[in-house]
């Protein structure tokens, strides 16, 4: 709208000083006296050539080639260079007092704006005199003349645009019309840019135009559409910025629309902005800061109402209340953009081999900054689901942390937090408390394991880094506790163990498991795991391979009731793959448990039997004893 608005200004000093040079001056001074005006009325050089005029029944001059130059700081050369321009005036409206413009036409223009950090503007004419005016006989006391403008065109335009500190703009190719038939009624315009090659469409009409042009602010209808998307807005706006009314944005493909306005390709997950679909009050204020109101928004998936409030300075600043159904933030951990996330370098893993490669985007973690308060029916975060949930979102520099209050996950409720970092490198990790949470979800989500059911009390902290889904499993660390209750280990029935030997398929059923772990480099060590049946007690440790998806886990089971109450224990060990675990008794454990208690026998056979040949008591320290006959071996 500023480009827009700012070479309609340009053209309107060029074809005032133009037509009011036509109703005083012959032909043959026209040029000259127009060149003149307009190097006083701008302070800029100008010239013009090739001069024709027609005078009835409209008022008309044609120039060729017409250039006028750029202030004396500028370096892009000329401001405006056009190969052809004209103008048109109603005779008739001017013998009544009205100067009428039936047309103004450009061809070819081409128009360089330069902006300065320290605030100057090459459309800023400060360096003009001052001074122009129309030289007549006499200058007679009246009222300004009215002047209105009933069709504008603008033909195969080149803009250029450079602010100091910022990448240089350039868009060719465009064109401009606008019809404004009734001064004091609305105008219509419609331009279109190919800042990408493709064309960009933007229509408006824009009520009262006069007193817009002057800062007023008008009801306005503006609607602009690019490739797979559609910008429109009806309300109220003001040339100073300021914008207030319904708002919508459509898109089927966001980053080939952003593309096609000349912007940079965004990476958006697939459910999170990849398509939108949105409707909003919107109001922006004249200093860049937006506010939404009513704001309903489909995310390709995700759909989300509530307010926000975003300064446009910079990177955006949100501060936001949003409600939502179920909510998919699966692609923020899998990079998995469904054609929109940018994933390249490395190659996924087969199936049950390992985890994916795949290189993780998660470039969308620095476009914006600020605090989204979100309340969800449910969260889909790719490796954890989390049911009703109350959350706070906060994001600094590429740092967002999921604050979890008041969620509802594996039947219990969860406190915590959950953190994905992309400042300096890829990394997730979190701070977790799980009441009456149900085991065999959370883990088979967390480490693909669906053996173990039950509820209890869960622990943890974590933290992995990488690009991808396997480093970050392979650079797991952390470490956590858990207090189940009843619960079931799917896959061994240690009661047909211990009763008969065998191992085969079934379910255990415990009355308590209890245990802690920690993690480095993406294994899992426990060496503390208590499991409590009705007659049987179990012990465990051994690793979990994350990163590998393997395990090398013993458990020892005892039968409580027998070997005359000594019990009798058969250690079994889980190993191999996790597509695959082997789960057979440990028969060396078993061997080495019986050596040793074999030994412990017979050793404690040859201390009574020296003992008594000692002839001291049984049951006294074997040392001591002989010691004592050694004393008084030596001194009786």
């Amino acid at each position: 709208m500023k480009w827009i608005f700012r070479l309609i200004g340009l053209v309107l000093v060029l074809a005032f000083v133009l037509v009011v040079s036509v109703l005083f001056l012959p032909a043959d001074r026209i040029a000259q006296i127009a060149t003149d005006q307009l190097r006083a009325a701008t302070g800029r050089d100008v010239s013009v050539s090739g001069v024709s005029i027609t005078l009835w029944p409209v008022l008309g001059m044609r120039a060729g080639e017409l250039e006028v130059g750029n202030a004396s700081w500028a370096e892009q050369g000329p401001m405006l260079q056009a190969s052809g321009a004209a103008i048109g005036v109603d005779a008739l409206a001017l013998l009544r007092g009205e100067i009428r413009i039936t047309n103004i036409e450009a061809q070819s223009p081409t128009i360089r704006l330069e902006q300065k950090a320290d605030g100057r503007a090459s459309w800023l004419f400060t360096d003009a005199s001052g001074e122009a005016q129309i030289e007549t006989g006499t200058s007679p006391a009246r009222e300004a003349r009215a002047v209105s403008i009933q069709r504008l065109e603008v033909t195969d335009a080149t803009l250029i645009y450079d602010a100091e500190g910022s990448d240089l703009i350039s868009y060719s190719g465009v064109d401009l019309t606008l019809d404004w038939p009734d001064r004091l009624g609305p105008a219509d315009f419609v331009a279109v840019l190919r800042p990408a090659g493709e064309p960009v469409t933007a229509k408006a009409t824009i009520d009262g135009f006069a007193g817009f042009i002057t800062g007023e602010t008008r009801n306005v209808s503006i609607d602009i559409s690019a490739g797979p998307g559609d910008v429109s807005l009806e309300g109220r706006a003001s040339t100073a910025g300021e914008v207030a009314g319904s708002f919508e944005v459509f898109t089927s493909d966001t980053s080939a629309f952003v593309q096609a306005l000349g912007l940079p390709p965004v990476a958006l997950p697939a459910r999170l902005g990849a398509r939108i679909d949105l409707t909003t009050q919107l109001t922006l204020t004249a200093d860049r800061q937006l506010s939404l109101r009513e704001l309903s928004a489909d995310l390709g998936g995700n759909r989300l109402t509530g307010a926000a409030d975003i300064g446009l300075n910079g990177t955006p600043q949100i501060n936001a209340r949003l409600d939502a159904g179920p909510l998919d933030l699966s692609d923020l951990s899998t990079g998995s953009g469904g054609g929109a996330a940018s994933v390249g370098g490395g190659t996924a893993s087969p199936s049950g081999s390992g985890w994916p490669t795949d290189r993780i985007d998660a470039g969308a973690l620095s476009s914006f900054n600020g605090e989204i308060a979100l309340s969800a029916e449910s969260i889909d975060l790719g490796r954890f689901r989390l049911g009703k949930t109350r959350t706070v979102l906060s994001n600094d520099n590429s740092r967002m942390v999921f604050m979890l209050r008041d969620v509802v996950a594996y039947s219990g409720n969860v406190t915590g937090r959950f953190v994905i970092n992309n400042r300096s490198g890829l990394s997730v990790g979190g701070d977790l408390s799980a009441d009456g949470i149900e085991l065999q979800g959370l883990l088979d989500d967390a480490i693909g394991l669906s053996r173990l059911t039950g509820g209890g009390d869960l622990q943890t902290s974590f933290l992995a880094s990488g690009p991808s889904v396997d480093a970050m499993m392979n650079s797991l660390s952390g470490e956590g506790s858990l207090n189940i209750g009843r619960g079931t280990i799917e896959g061994i029935d240690l009661d047909r163990l211990m009763r008969s030997g065998q191992t085969g398929s079934g379910t255990t059923v415990f009355d308590r498991l209890t245990g802690t772990w920690t993690i480095a480099s993406g294994v899992l060590s426990n060496r503390d795991l208590l499991l409590e049946l009705a007659n049987y007690r179990a012990t465990g440790e051994g690793t979990v391979g994350i990163g590998r998806k393997v395990v090398d886990y013993t458990a020892t089971p005892i039968a409580l009731r027998a070997g005359s109450g000594q019990g009798i224990s058969i250690p079994v060990r889980f190993t191999g793959p996790w597509s695959d675990v082997s789960v057979q008794p440990d028969l060396e454990a078993v061997l080495d448990a019986q050596i040793d208690e074999q030994t412990d026998r017979l050793e404690e056979k040859a201390k009574e039997k020296l003992l008594k040949e000692l002839g001291g008591e049984t049951g006294g320290s074997l040392e001591d004893q002989i010691k004592d006959r050694l004393f008084k071996k030596l001194f009786d």
